[in-house]
């Protein structure tokens, strides 16, 4: 049985390593192509947007060769998938305007991805054995959720810096307020929504000591990057 486990296991990390490396290669050719294009036609913002796919895309060279960290393939393909919608869908391909529900989609999959990460990163400086540090489900779920409102929060600073200075039209008309209030308000709520989804069931899992997606997320970081949890 350990031994059929063992290669049932291989075989799907095997299987993830080969989705993984289509993917991000493929995107890769098409941004690079669209990268040039853009260029050409001195388009600059999204010039700006499709650089930071290209540089999500190589995230994981840039953590293996600076920091010494292995991201896992889940979390790079979140990232990916994410930024893809985001900046090149949503801002570049109009979709924000094309489809109303964009925005808020992308929104709330922001909230949740930042609480995600945020659960990560305090349950995993939690379960690090150079960290004397102890802390409650309550906390853990609070820390998530304050993580991912914060990030929300920063971006939404960010677009209105945007449009302030460069004179971009990242905070969207939205319900008959053109002044894009509206739309930042609704994306900070859902932020907040998605977020809380997260932190709520990881703390109900946790509470009731029960394996949940994010637990396994957090075992593959760590067995991904043994040297962090050196006694």
């Amino acid at each position: 049985m350990r031994i059929r486990n063992s290669t049932f296991f291989k075989k799907i990390s095997t299987d993830e390593n080969w989705f993984h490396k289509v993917v991000t290669r493929t995107l890769l050719f098409l941004m690079v192509i669209e990268w040039a294009l853009l260029l050409y036609n001195r388009s600059w913002l999204a010039l700006f947007l499709i650089t930071l796919i290209i540089l999500t895309l190589f995230a994981p060279v840039i953590f293996r060769k600076q920091m010494e960290i292995e991201i896992p393939a889940e979390f790079h393909l979140m990232a990916v998938f994410f930024a893809f919608a985001s900046f090149y869908l949503g801002e570049v391909h109009d979709f924000y305007q094309r489809l109303w529900w964009w925005d808020i989609a992308l929104h709330t999959t922001a909230g949740l991805l930042m609480g995600i990460l945020g659960f990560l990163l305090v349950y995993i400086l939690n379960e690090n054995k150079r960290v004397e540090l102890q802390m409650n489900p309550g906390f853990i779920a609070l820390f998530a959720f304050l993580f991912a409102i914060t990030i929300g929060t920063l971006w939404e600073i960010f677009e209105f810096t945007m449009d302030q200075v460069f004179g971009t039209a990242m905070q969207k008309p939205m319900l008959g307020d053109p002044s894009g209030l509206t739309d930042t308000m609704w994306d900070m709520i859902v932020n907040a929504l998605g977020a809380a989804v997260v932190s709520l069931t990881g703390w109900w899992y946790l509470k009731r000591k029960e394996r949940f997606y994010i637990k396994y997320l957090i075992n593959k970081f760590i067995k991904n990057n043994p040297r962090l949890f050196k006694n």
